[in-house]
């Protein structure tokens, strides 16, 4: 009797795995296009040979295009005099120095402090601990509550995805929201109703500037509804400013043009030019007088955050927008941006711009996932990097594209607009 062949598949092998979990994407949509094998300025090339213009700045954090030689340069330097130093029970002169140039450039007479952290999700989770513990030290630790915004997105560690207000499964991981309330800022008046059901809870109003999901901006009567309750019944008031900070909106910081101050911000992307894992808590004097009075430390400690090379990032990309002029080219890029994108939403029936500065997106009514994935694909064959929004792309771009360079990136958009939405409109037909 013939013995069976145990090495023999019983059904079709499975296609190789890919060897990199993708974030936000089942195994089963893992991209299989040629990888991203370089960057330089404002240009992408792939495995393949072909070259994209990044219309994203990365993830939002390169302000200062790939390859900034000033960063690079510095942060080769940390590394070679200080690889590592830490900042548990002390500092050293990388955070020190880099502590004092981000409060700077951020207002001395708005914050005193920095905590160093490594992300904007890890900055958010200590932005929590700090809100609750400056409210247990004033003698209200009922004060446990946070309230976020429907539609935002803080990240995805444990804490910030209880603040983010997008479906991110949060039921499915656990995710305790029993202290986290969302409210709509098109609509003030809900805020106003959940203060007069539990104002006396309330530890802290966390607001992105403009919005990551779809660039909402958060309007003036929201933030004046805020600040009115901050005086009223004595919460704080963050600005989560991971995404729009370092001139993403037009000023260093969106909260610049908030007509008070907020009492923490948070801010990460563009803080290292995209280079390292790092981020900052900024601590006003009011925040800051609370825990010296009671002596009270920062329970919040990461192994790598604030080492010397990202404070070298940090240092480095804060001379580039001194030097570079970079404030002022970003306003130039943002208005040649707001032409095009105008031109576009004329072109396509009921299209509408949102956003500020360089931190844009155009919506398109009716348009479905799918059409917004083939857009996306569309405008990568192009030659062009957008990103995907609800019914809609985002334009983020470097704050310092060439003018020919940007018009080029939306000539390439723009084509792959009409050639989808004239697709669509023929099938559907």
């Amino acid at each position: 009797m013939a013995t069976a062949d145990r090495t023999a598949p019983t059904a079709r092998a499975p296609r190789a795995a890919r060897p990199t979990t993708q974030f936000f994407v089942p195994p089963s949509a893992f991209s299989t296009t040629p990888y991203p094998v370089a960057a330089h300025g404002t240009r992408i090339r792939y495995a393949d040979g072909s070259e994209a213009l990044d219309g994203i700045s990365g993830l939002w954090n390169v302000p200062l295009g790939y390859g900034h030689t000033g960063v690079a340069d510095a942060v080769h330097t940390a590394l070679l005099e200080a690889s590592y130093l830490t900042s548990f029970r002390g500092s050293h002169a990388w955070a020190d120095r880099a502590s004092r140039a981000v409060l700077e450039v951020a207002g001395t007479d708005r914050y005193d402090r920095v905590l160093h952290t490594t992300s904007g999700s890890a900055a958010l989770d200590s932005v929590i601990k700090l809100c609750r513990q400056y409210q247990l030290l004033r003698g209200e630790p009922s004060r446990q509550v946070l309230v976020t915004l429907k539609g935002s997105y803080h990240g995805t560690t444990m804490g910030a995805m209880a603040l983010t207000g997008d479906d991110l499964c949060q039921s499915a991981y656990g995710v305790d929201l029993r202290t986290v309330r969302h409210v709509d800022h098109r609509r003030p008046r809900d805020l106003a109703r959940l203060l007069e059901r539990e104002s006396e809870r309330v530890a802290a109003v966390v607001i992105e500037p403009v919005q990551g999901s779809g660039t909402h901006v958060v309007g003036r009567d929201f933030l004046e509804q805020v600040l009115a309750g901050r005086r009223e019944h004595g919460y704080l008031v963050v600005a989560d400013e991971v995404a729009t900070g370092f001139g993403r909106t037009g000023p260093m910081f969106a909260s610049e043009r908030w007509p008070e101050a907020p009492d923490v911000l948070a801010s990460s992307k563009g803080l290292t030019n995209g280079t390292q894992a790092a981020s900052v808590v900024l601590l006003s004097p009011k925040v800051t007088r609370v825990l010296d009075e009671a002596d009270s430390p920062v329970m919040h400690g990461e192994t790598q955050a604030g080492s010397p090379a990202s404070c070298a990032a940090i240092l480095a990309t804060i001379e580039a927008f001194r030097s570079e002029d970079v404030l002022r080219r970003g306003e130039r890029v943002a208005a040649q941006l707001d032409a095009r994108l105008r031109e576009l939403a004329d072109a396509v029936p009921g299209a509408r711009t949102t956003g500020a500065g360089c931190f844009r997106s155009l919506t398109v009514p009716g348009l479905d996932a799918a059409g917004v994935t083939e857009l996306i694909t569309r405008c990568r064959a192009a030659g062009a990097v957008v990103q995907p929004g609800p019914s809609s792309f985002q334009v983020v771009p470097a704050l310092v594209y060439e003018e020919a360079d940007l018009d080029l990136l939306m000539d390439r958009v723009h084509q792959a607009v009409t050639e989808v939405l004239g697709l669509r409109a023929v099938s559907a037909a």
